[in-house]
């Protein structure tokens, strides 16, 4: 392309025009004739006043700039008359400006008052107001009131069809950001990460009925398989549900003397274990609906389940924990002692070296693999400990809730021993849980508004309040591949929920249907 510079005479002034009136066009208008339509395209940092150009009289030449900064074509609007597009500063500024300038200057009360979009506009283009560019704005407007508008591109004003840098990516997003700020780009106008704020679904995609699904805040009854199966412990028996094919297993029938308190599934997702209500733990192969062995070392129900490679952990209403591993002959290998009513918590840190457990004492306590007393504890709850939930994405930061007469989230730094924060939710936190996508958790509620809430982490905003259980929203899950929650109620219901987004390394088809947006409502057995 050619670079070289050939003077025209100047164009007629462009008639006035609204700032709104290019945008709306049909037709786009050429750079030659409106410029105006690239008004958007170029912040005030990157703007520069043109060269001026050779007077007709001089004896040397100027040899034509063939220096060439981008290979974007950006006008630059120096010597752009500012006032044809309401974008000057307001008349209040002008005239004090202008009388610094010049005191003997008329006040400029011709010039339009400024709109507030007008104001977010200039802020946005040109960047926040200061004394000295006030000054030269007044400056040039009195200079082109008594010269009249010069026509945009003469000599007089400098050619604004320049080669400039390419426009920085937030000033458009700046400009017409919706408030959901992580930072402030200009005064009054906010800036946003990515492309504003994700949008939730407000209800659940799915909808399986759960009969006999118990109304207890101690047990845990749902749990989801990294080979995407679902199990639900519905009164004595347990349920395997395949999101893939919807297909519904019955792993076991515990008989009419026993029920079922708890479910959990090993890592590798085959192997899943049941607490009873008679204390017992049982290990079933979930591929061969065989059972593996049973434990029963429990005196009480057994509510609370936990994993940690061939370790399992269980939690009674007996007070204690037992570690169990399932390669030995023995019915367990440790035993926790140290909370003084129900276990109904247990949950093991991502990297297995810690274990949380909450109880119906109000206590949440931190154990490491060989201690049989707790390393940490935290007594600053107020009602029952259930929800436990290690973050994924910050090693040591532990998240608890506490029951109604609490009804607040607590987050825990274990590596240095620090309570970090308090959220009060206002309701009963039953179940809490991390995405492993996006630093964001979920909190399920009991009373009174049985609502399920999507947290931003740190700053803990809610992206999201679901509601539609009817009864507290006791249960919760969440998908192998991180999207999707599952929750359980005393309604007799499990409804699933898109709520996170998917990991950025993942292709749209890698994962199973899961995720499809029909509204299904089947049962569970």
């Amino acid at each position: 392309m050619d670079q070289h510079h050939h003077h025209l005479p100047p164009p007629p002034p462009p008639p006035p025009r609204s700032p709104m009136e290019n945008s709306a066009s049909s037709k786009p208008p050429t750079p030659a004739t409106t410029p105006s339509s690239r008004l958007a395209s170029a912040p005030s940092s990157r703007l520069a006043s043109a060269p001026p150009h050779p007077s007709p009289s001089s004896s040397a030449p100027t040899p034509a700039s063939r220096t060439v900064y981008s290979d974007r074509f950006i006008p630059s609007r120096a010597g752009s008359n500012l006032a044809l597009f309401d974008l000057a500063p307001s008349p209040s500024h002008l005239d004090a400006a202008a009388a610094a300038v010049s005191p003997g200057a008329a006040p400029s009360g011709s010039t339009p008052a400024s709109s507030p979009y007008c104001a977010l506009l200039r802020a946005a283009l040109f960047g926040p107001t200061t004394p000295d560019r006030v000054a030269s704005s007044a400056s040039a407007c009195s200079s082109s009131s008594s010269a009249g508008a010069s026509p945009v591109g003469s000599p007089a004003t400098g050619n604004i069809f320049r080669f400039k840098a390419e426009v920085p990516r937030n000033a458009k997003r700046a400009l017409f950001s919706d408030g959901d700020d992580e930072g402030v780009l200009f005064p009054g106008v906010f800036t946003t990460r990515g492309n504003g704020p994700r949008k939730i679904p407000r209800s659940p995609y799915k909808v399986l009925d759960a009969p006999a699904l118990q109304d207890d805040f101690y047990l845990n009854l749902v749990d989801w398989s990294s080979h995407n199966i679902l199990a639900v412990g519905l009164g004595n028996c347990v349920y395997l549900w395949n999101a893939c094919s919807s297909k519904v297993t019955k792993l076991c029938d515990l008989g009419v003397d026993d029920n079922v308190c708890s479910v959990g599934w090993a890592q590798r997702g085959t192997h899943l274990a049941v607490g009873t209500n008679q204390g017992k733990v049982q290990v079933w192969d979930a591929t061969r609906c065989k059972r593996i062995r049973t434990m029963e070392s429990h005196r009480m129900r057994v509510g609370a389940l936990a994993w940690n490679s061939s370790l399992l952990s269980s939690g009674s209403r007996d007070k204690s924990i037992l570690h169990h591993d399932i390669r030995a002959q023995d019915d367990y290998i440790s035993r926790l002692a140290g909370h003084k009513s129900e276990v109904c918590g247990l949950k093991w840190s991502y990297d297995n070296r810690q274990l949380a457990s909450g109880g119906n004492d109000n206590r949440l306590y931190v154990w490491n693999q060989h201690s049989a007393h707790p390393v940490l504890k935290y007594t600053e709850h107020t009602a029952a400990v259930k929800a436990i939930a290690w973050s994924p994405h910050l090693h040591g930061l532990l998240a608890s809730g506490g029951g109604t007469a609490d009804r607040c989230i607590r987050f825990w730094n274990t590596t240095t021993n620090m309570h970090l924060n308090c959220v009060d939710t206002g309701s009963q936190v039953c179940n809490l849980v991390w995405s492993k996508n996006v630093n964001e958790l979920v909190s399920t509620h009991g009373y009174s508004q049985n609502q399920i809430i999507v947290w931003r982490y740190p700053t803990m905003s809610k992206l999201a309040t679901l509601t539609g259980h009817t009864y507290r929203v006791l249960y919760l899950a969440i998908s192998p591949d991180g999207q999707t929650i599952v929750t359980g109620a005393g309604d007799e219901t499990l409804r699933f929920w898109n709520v996170f987004p998917s990991p950025k390394s993942q292709s749209s088809d890698s994962l199973s249907s899961i995720g499809a947006t029909s509204f299904v409502r089947s049962y569970i057995r």
